[in-house]
């Protein structure tokens, strides 16, 4: 899965990264790859390492056929080429429920029908010219979060012309699901990075898991939670560099009130969503989304 941070433009690396340059143990594994198309990695000190980040590149690979928007044989691909698809993977009805209650609590601002309009904006920019307003509020009328109809049978959308993607979440629900597999293997201490970050244990220091921010001083350290940063201009449409990726689904226009924004929460994928749904929100209307999670404010635009 290519996420729309990397489709078109990378400006830098990933928004966190581990900082594990102090741990020498000589024990410790950290696997390097790519995973839904970003930057990724796996550390743990455990003697069946390797056996372990094979059960865990597995994982992704099995959540990929259901959450690829470029794998044709995807569950998502079907149901956006298709409009309805019918015994939907357990993983994709739990990730529209949790983009659901996202979606209520930032009024809007998360949508993953988003799709048709980012697409747009993919394809004209490729093109080397800017959208018109009527083509992005052509677009807009197939935007909608409630035209998607979900049972736990089936998915649809109640219009042609719908499309979801689940960029702006999928990250951090794999790193989720990646870490649980790890946790019902008995590892208690495992970092999971897959373009958002899950925290499990201790570091092989003994400490809480270091985390940098990119282009941000500040060190955090985590323990049983998870991080997640947005940033629309990570990936730009434009070669000037001025339209960033994260569109705002209530005015079919690239939006961003922070240049950066991380969002701490024991669930990655709750983290995931609400950061891309916070840059498009203000301080004020963040700070007014329940929950447990924390922010680590940026720079505003």
């Amino acid at each position: 899965m290519i996420s729309r941070r990397r489709m078109i433009s990378i400006l830098g690396g990933v928004a966190a990264l581990p900082l594990i340059g102090s741990t020498s143990f000589a024990s410790v594994t950290n696997w390097r790859g790519i995973a839904l198309g970003a930057n990724a990695n796996i550390i743990l000190d455990h003697p069946h390492a390797d056996m372990l980040i094979d059960k865990a590149l597995a994982e992704v690979a099995r959540l990929e056929k259901v959450f690829s928007l470029y794998q044709t044989d995807s569950q998502l691909s079907v149901l956006n080429r298709q409009g309805k698809l019918d015994n939907p993977a357990f993983e994709l009805i739990d990730l529209l429920n949790l983009s659901g209650r996202i979606h209520r609590e930032t009024n809007g601002a998360f949508d993953p029908t988003i799709q048709p309009l980012w697409a747009l904006y993919a394809q004209k920019y490729s093109a080397g010219k800017a959208p018109n307003k009527r083509e992005i509020e052509v677009a807009r009328t197939n935007v909608g979060w409630a035209d998607v109809s979900v049972s736990s049978n089936t998915v649809s959308f109640n219009k042609p012309g719908m499309a979801l993607t689940f960029n702006g979440i999928a990250q951090g629900y794999i790193a989720d699901k990646v870490a649980a597999l790890l946790r019902q293997e008995g590892i208690q201490n495992v970092l999971v990075n897959t373009g958002e970050i899950s925290a499990l244990g201790m570091s092989p220091d003994g400490v809480p898991w270091p985390i940098s921010l990119a282009n941000d001083d500040r060190k955090l350290h985590l323990s049983n939670t998870s991080i997640a940063t947005s940033a629309p201009g990570g990936t730009l449409f434009d070669q000037a560099g001025t339209v960033g990726h994260i569109l705002d689904p209530r005015t079919g226009l690239p939006g961003g009130k922070w240049r950066n924004l991380s969002v701490i929460d024991k669930s990655a994928a709750r983290a995931d969503g609400l950061s891309t749904a916070f840059c498009l929100m203000d301080k004020a209307q963040i700070q007014s989304v329940p929950g447990a999670h924390e922010l680590v404010f940026g720079e505003a635009v």
